[in-house]
């Protein structure tokens, strides 16, 4: 059964997939900007694929150890469209989400992440809200995957930190601030970016404090002050930006 389900899922979204020009394709390919050679998007809006997963999911009857399964082969697609499909069929059976669905995401991330998006849509859609609810469990994640030599599993660590700040619409300072200064020392794009928009998440709920750590740290990288001064006020993005 688990075959056949897989086989429905990526035959469906290859059905699906809209008429894409070639300047349409090759905008959402720059977008995506994966690095595997064997990169293939369709171009399914997400909202399409979370419709198709649940006529999936009320079509037959299976498992959490089942959507594991299907999880770990649709992850190990070429295809991002089947990347993201296995996300949202895993997300509908969040009840059954243990310390073991951290290490399946872990594993999937760590091997099969081509793309921001697959990384960020993991975080923001599965295990920040999921951490969200076991703060000892979200701290022992965050702090491991920040301290990995992925780049897609330290990116990560960052995209969850962000999520559990929206869930809570509150953040611990220090927590935060000493998970940026570990991350400052990696050099990639991805993660200054995921640095700055962390800061930025956190600017929503206490702004006065990203203000001052970015007025006393002017000297981070640009890319990180653009991002993170995003929703402060126009005056004061103004004194952040200032060179």
């Amino acid at each position: 059964m688990i075959n056949e389900i897989t086989h429905e899922i990526r035959m469906r979204l290859k059905e699906n997939a809209p008429k894409l020009t070639i300047d349409q394709k090759s905008r959402m390919y720059n977008i995506l900007n994966s690095y595997n050679s064997n990169f293939i998007g369709y171009g399914n809006k997400h909202s399409e694929i979370e419709k198709l997963v649940r006529e999936i999911h009320n079509k037959y009857q299976f498992s959490y150890e089942d959507v594991c399964e299907i999880f770990k082969d649709l992850v190990n697609s070429d295809v991002h469209d089947d990347k993201i499909a296995g996300i949202f069929l895993l997300n509908r059976f969040k009840k059954h989400f243990n310390e073991g669905t951290i290490s399946l995401f872990y594993q999937a991330i760590f091997k099969h992440c081509d793309t921001w998006a697959f990384c960020d849509s993991s975080c923001i859609r599965v295990i920040g809200p999921f951490l969200a609810k076991n703060d000892k469990l979200a701290d022992i994640t965050i702090d491991n995957w920040a301290n990995s030599k992925n780049l897609w599993i330290r990116r990560a660590s960052l995209v969850i930190l962000l999520k559990i700040t929206m869930v809570k619409r509150n953040f611990e300072e220090a927590y935060v601030f000493d998970i940026v200064e570990k991350m400052l020392k990696y050099p990639e794009e991805y993660i200054q970016k995921g640095i700055g928009w962390l800061l930025k998440t956190c600017s929503n709920y206490k702004p006065d404090v990203i203000f001052n750590y970015l007025n006393k740290n002017k000297n981070l990288p640009r890319i990180i002050l653009r991002y993170a001064s995003e929703k402060l006020s126009k005056e004061k993005r103004a004194i952040i930006l200032a060179k």
